[in-house]
Formats: structure tokens, sequence, C-alpha cells
């Protein structure tokens, strides 16, 4: 693709030197370490505009969900390119590899506009929460200053996530997700502290956190109501030492975004859930069924 006055090359983002990537995203103001890279470019597919002495200038990625679904992230251009065309170069690259499969994204402010003109819709906005948080406190994060203490779902424990908890995470995923995506959480359940909500023996809820960015994210978060997702988020709360946490919600209200606040997660900023070929998100309200309280990330969704 020419550019005035750049000639720009796409090439396999899974050759590409991580580090240049991740030079890509700071450059932009994105938190993600070359060791999100890293995990992203093992789960999914991409490409990278290279200028004609091999500055990484862009990149896009897609991510296969199942056969049926796929997720865009990671569409980053250089300051230089944003007004000349190559987000939706880039973009036009990844959606011709996914195919005929139906696609979902969450999109910045300002690639909303980018995004509608390819054919989007959006369907809802995430609020992105996050700030600093304390250092966990001896009863694992249940009750303290910063964590506001609550009682369990009648019924219910809460435990620490296993290995062996892996089948149960898939299904509630699927069923709130959309989509089974097995590998998705084999890699991060293999990074992350984890909590399981357990009644009558069963996993009904789940949360997972992991190294991310200026500090951690937590997310994946599933349950079936406020609740639910209170008590498997709360004992992650807290970090070993303190710093940076984020989380990203679609709950725009309510018991779930209220304590994340109380707990020092204030909303920090919007993006859109976008999609194209059929609907993603589910209609209705959390409750009847496990729903995404915490995203994976904004790329994997």
């Amino acid at each position: 693709m020419r550019l005035d006055p750049f000639e720009l090359t796409a090439v396999d983002i899974a050759g590409v030197d991580v580090e240049a990537l991740h030079a890509l995203s700071v450059g932009v103001g994105w938190p993600h370490r070359a060791d999100d890279w890293r995990l992203l470019i093992d789960l999914g597919q991409g490409v990278a505009a290279l200028d004609e002495i091999g500055r990484v200038l862009g990149s896009a990625m897609w991510f296969p969900q199942a056969e049926a679904f796929a997720t865009v992230g990671m569409v980053i251009t250089s300051p230089r390119l944003q007004a000349r065309g190559a987000g939706a170069w880039l973009t036009g690259a990844v959606l011709a590899a996914a195919g005929d499969r139906p696609i979902g994204l969450n999109a910045t402010r300002a690639a909303t506009r980018l995004y509608h003109g390819l054919g989007f819709r959006a369907e809802r906005p995430v609020f992105q929460h996050q700030g600093e948080v304390g250092p966990a406190p001896g009863d694992g994060g249940l009750a303290s200053g910063t964590l506001p203490a609550g009682a369990m779902p009648q019924g219910t424990l809460s435990r620490d996530a296993e290995p062996a908890d892996l089948p149960a995470l898939v299904a509630l995923d699927a069923a709130a997700f959309g989509a089974a995506r097995p590998a998705v959480l084999r890699r991060l359940l293999a990074l992350s502290q984890g909590r399981v909500l357990v009644r009558d023996g069963r996993v009904e809820a789940f949360a997972l956190r992991r190294p991310f960015g200026r500090g951690a994210v937590i997310g994946p978060v599933v349950a079936s109501g406020d609740a639910e997702a209170v008590a498997v988020t709360r004992p992650l709360m807290a970090l070993p030492d303190g710093g940076f946490l984020r989380l990203d919600t679609r709950q725009a209200e309510g018991d779930f975004p209220a304590f994340l606040s109380r707990c020092g997660l204030p909303l920090h900023d919007t993006v859109e859930t976008m999609s194209r070929g059929r609907p993603w998100l589910r209609p209705g309200r959390p409750g009847a069924a496990p729903t995404t309280y915490g995203l994976a990330s904004q790329a994997l969704g």
C-alpha cells in the first residue's frame, strides 16, 4: 500500500519482533507489555505493516474463537498514518483472512467511524475500570478497608480455581460469550490466579486475574448475577504487594460496577462493542443465565 510518503508492506505478525510491536503500542499509549503481545500472537493471527526500512508502523489481529465466530483487535497505526487509511487497510486484511465468520470487536471512540464504514454495528459500551489497589490482607481480601465485606450467595462457597475446573470454566464462558473457546481459557487459567463459586458441587461462576500492562487485569469474570460476580471477584481485588488493577465490564449500573468503584477502580474510559455478520451479545439483563461481567481483554472479548 502506498501512503505518501510511505510504502507499506503487510507481513505475518508471527514473524515480527515482539519488541517492535511493543514499541508500536507504547507509541499510541496502549498498556500492553511484550508478554501481553506474545500471548495474543499465540492465540491469534494477524498482520503488521512495515515501511521500506522494516519499521513496524501498524498492526491488526483476529482471534478465531470458534468455527463460526472471531474477534478482531490490536488494530494500531503509527500516529503519522492514522489519517491516511492504514487502519482500514489493515483491518480489511484480517477480515479477509477470517473469511465468512461473524466478527465482534471492541472499538475505541477514535475507531468507531472506521468500523461503521466496514459494516459493523454498535451493540453496547464497555466500561474500563482501573486504579491502584492495596496489598492483599491476611484473610485473602474477603473483608478489609478497601475491599468491602459481603455475604456469600446462599448455599455457595468460594475457593481457588484449579486446573481440573477447566471444563466447567469453558462451559460457563461459552454460555456467556456465545462460542466455546477452550484454547483461550486453558491459556488464561495457566497464567492466572482464579476464583470459583461452587453450589452443590457445581462451579457456577468464576473470575481470573493475570499480569497485564501496568499491573494486573481481572477477566474473564462469568456469573449469573451481581452477587455471584462480586463473590468471585472480591478475593482477587487486592494484589500481593499492591499496585495497578484493571477490569473491563459491560455492566453500566448495579451492584457490580458500584463494588468496583468502592474497591478503588473508578471508571476510566469506554469503548464500544460492535459486530458484523450477526449480533454478538445476548439481549436481556444478567440473572437468568451466565453473563460476562469482566472481559478477558478488549481484543479477546
